[in-house]
């Protein structure tokens, strides 16, 4: 059985950060669709933030900027996840993707997520972060994923809303490896129980 890659690239400042913590739980969705045989490399950008800033001034990545580099064009699938800062994505973000060779994302399957304080920032995802990896010309998944502070109240396990949209943006992550259509959640208002049953239900006996 083949071993199928998915590098996921997180962009948070903090240790722990919610970015982080959207990424790992992405990644374990995906690894539970992709069975097995799927291979997890989480890459911190914060751990290589003086390699991405010398790389953009010379050109020239380190030798360990070159191994991270190539376990992203490398992989067969990549998620990407940034904290939005000023409506937009992270410049730590910005400046890994800045470094990466034309052409090295070319149709890879991508699933882009972003962390914020409220619910409003969830826009940067489609006005910043999509037109990006399009202009790199990866597939994005229809699908992105937004995490705001709410999303995390009860704690890490929190937001059956955001387990919704991380279960489903990794059914698309797998049928765009496997080449078939992503098949969708059920929805639980396909069978409505019959207003007259609910009536009837109702009524004394």
């Amino acid at each position: 059985m083949t071993t199928r890659t998915v590098a996921v690239v997180t962009a948070g400042l903090g240790q722990p950060s919610s970015t982080r913590l959207l990424a790992d739980r992405l990644a374990a969705a995906a690894a539970r669709e992709l069975g097995p045989s799927t291979s997890i490399r989480v890459i911190e950008l914060r751990d290589h933030a003086h390699d991405i800033v010398n790389a953009m001034l010379t050109g020239f990545p380190s030798p360990a900027l070159r191994e991270v580099i190539g376990a992203v064009t490398g992989a067969d699938a990549l998620v990407a996840v940034t904290p939005i800062f000023n409506a937009t994505f992270s410049g730590l973000f910005k400046s890994f993707f800045d470094v990466l060779e034309p052409g090295s994302l070319d149709a890879k399957p991508t699933v882009i997520a972003a962390t914020g304080g409220s619910a409003r920032h969830s826009l940067a995802l489609e006005h910043a972060m999509r037109p990006m990896f399009a202009y790199l010309r990866a597939a994005v998944t229809p699908t992105a994923v937004f995490a705001a502070s709410e999303d995390w109240a009860g704690g890490a396990d929190a937001g059956s809303d955001l387990d919704a949209r991380i279960g489903r943006v990794a059914r698309e992550l797998a049928a765009a490896l496997d080449g078939r259509t992503a098949t969708a959640a059920p929805d639980p208002y396909d069978d409505p129980v019959p207003f007259e049953q609910m009536l009837a239900a109702g009524r004394p006996a």
